[in-house]
């Protein structure tokens, strides 16, 4: 790579899944720089993602998504940011170079994942709201200048992002996932904890849509 690439994964009670991530970036550890976040999981989150040899940061409390991706911003040195969800279901490392690709050509400041072939729900949630996806790489430079109070709004990074990009006229290229889908908060939950999860990050990310 010609530039340094960090890819951060923040992670909460997720022992069931992050395997799927983990395994299709472990192959690619020579050309990236990898770093889980471990937001206060109650399970064994944290023993997993030790397992595959990875860094990790374990934080000793649930402080939500956003802090967990800022301080994996702290914690890395890449000049290229790739942030991925730790539920993905049919990641692959052509998903990632697909990504990356983009950005580190300089042919745009973003790139954004967009789920394709993988789950009809989830890839209707993205095509309408392309916004909300935790799948993009960035350069760091654009995520030093986000405010502080962007970092710590819960699931509202995403959507800062994208205003940010808006304000300045930013270069945003959208990026099929071809066969990746994510858990939903209901499978991973169970059915009453997965909705009352869901309608928590509705109504975070709802106020900062209000903003863009």
């Amino acid at each position: 790579m010609l530039l340094k690439v960090s890819i951060i994964i923040p992670a909460f009670n997720e022992s069931k899944n992050i395997s799927q991530v983990l395994e299709p970036i472990q192959s690619l550890r020579d050309d990236y720089e990898i770093l889980v976040v471990n937001d206060g999981s109650e399970d064994n989150t944290s023993e997993v993602v030790r397992s595959f040899d990875i860094s990790i940061i374990d934080l000793t409390e649930n402080r939500g998504k956003s802090y967990a991706m800022w301080t994996g911003l702290k914690h890395t040195k890449g000049h290229i940011v790739l942030f991925l969800d730790a539920d993905l279901i049919g990641l692959k490392p052509v998903h990632i170079e697909n990504l990356v690709a983009p950005v580190v050509k300089d042919m745009a400041d973003m790139t954004v994942g967009i789920f394709y072939s993988g789950r009809n729900i989830t890839d209707l949630a993205q095509k309408l709201m392309p916004f909300l996806s935790g799948q993009r790489c960035v350069k760091r430079e654009i995520l030093d200048k986000l405010d502080s109070k962007e970092w710590f709004s819960g699931f509202g990074i995403e959507v800062a992002l994208t205003r940010y990009a808006k304000e300045h006229k930013l270069r945003i290229q959208e990026v099929p996932l071809f066969n990746v889908t994510h858990s939903l908060k209901e499978e991973k939950m169970g059915l009453t904890k997965g909705m009352k999860a869901r309608l928590k990050m509705y109504w975070e990310i709802t106020k900062e849509i209000k903003k863009v």
